[in-house]
């Protein structure tokens, strides 16, 4: 058994898809599918069972699962330490990300500390709120960006800096026609993130305000990415609530115009893990975020 493999495992087990898991590691279909089997015959038992077109894991996978992420977590717990015996000249920083916060806000700080540290290797890695906040608590990540807070005791969570969801819609859309008031959104068309992402999770939270749910809504369209919803409601499918960084370019386009509608502001927090050791390159990040913050 190798480290390779288990983080093959784990990451077939996260996406329950050997193609899509494949992609992410940036691995073959094939390797990732050897890399499995390998595993699967060496020790005589099965870890996935294929349903329709996806997978899932069995009950020996499940329990495996719990392991191999104990085990890499152990092995970069391992390499954060040698690497601290260099300071910053070198190292490796995991991160993982919101979609909103890795496409839009991060890039600029990560170029301003390669600058400073030019040794220390950065990987980031984009989910939803949820992928994230399992990949700090299972230690895939040193640390995590979401939006708004996370439900999970073992996380210590700080608000880092500031965003603001707004409500925008294809210019000829209804929506964008006249000024409309909160008891108008039932009647609108809407195309929004999928259940578990930040900005999904934001939106329902606003509408609380108004007295309304998502079920009250006519959702044509769920889907996986803001630039899948941008370029939808940009196509005319429908309004959105998006983050004003995902939205200010089609805005600025004439491709998407703002619903005068106002949503309340929302923290990008950072996470981190309770217990873990938080490495220097990680303090040294944040400090870089906290001192150039634009927000």
């Amino acid at each position: 058994m190798t480290l390779e493999q288990l983080r093959i495992f784990v990451a077939v087990a996260e996406c329950e898809h050997v193609t899509h898991a494949a992609q992410k590691l940036n691995l073959t279909q094939s390797a990732v599918s050897a890399a499995v089997s390998a595993l699967e015959s060496r020790h005589t038992v099965k870890l996935f069972s294929r349903v329709g077109r996806g997978i899932e894991l069995t009950d020996a996978g499940r329990l495996f699962l719990d392991e191999a992420r104990a085990i890499l977590a152990r092995t970069r717990a391992a390499e954060v330490a040698l690497a601290e015996l260099s300071g910053l000249e070198r190292g490796t920083l995991a991160i993982h990300a919101s979609q909103t916060i890795a496409s839009y806000w991060l890039p600029l700080h990560i170029v301003r500390f390669r600058k400073v540290h030019p040794g220390v290797k950065i990987e980031l890695a984009a989910g939803n709120s949820t992928q994230v906040a399992e990949a700090v608590q299972h230690g895939a990540a040193d640390i995590g960006f979401v939006e708004g807070r996370i439900e999970a005791e073992n996380l210590m969570q700080q608000a880092i800096a500031r965003d603001r969801l707004i409500i925008v819609a294809d210019p000829k859309h209804l929506a964008s026609k006249r000024r409309i008031s909160a008891s108008d959104l039932p009647n609108l068309d809407w195309v929004l993130r999928e259940p578990g992402s930040g900005t999904r999770s934001e939106f329902e939270e606003a509408l609380k305000r108004w007295k309304l749910s998502i079920g009250q809504l006519n959702v044509v369209l769920e889907l996986p990415s803001n630039e899948a919803v941008r370029m939808a409601v940009e196509a005319g499918a429908g309004a959105t609530a998006i983050s004003e960084l995902v939205a200010a370019r089609g805005i600025a386009l004439g491709k998407l115009k703002a619903i005068p509608l106002q949503l309340p502001e929302r923290a990008f927090t950072v996470l981190r893990h309770r217990e873990r050791y938080l490495s220097k390159a990680a303090r040294a990040f944040l400090d870089e975020i906290k001192g150039k913050s634009a927000h």
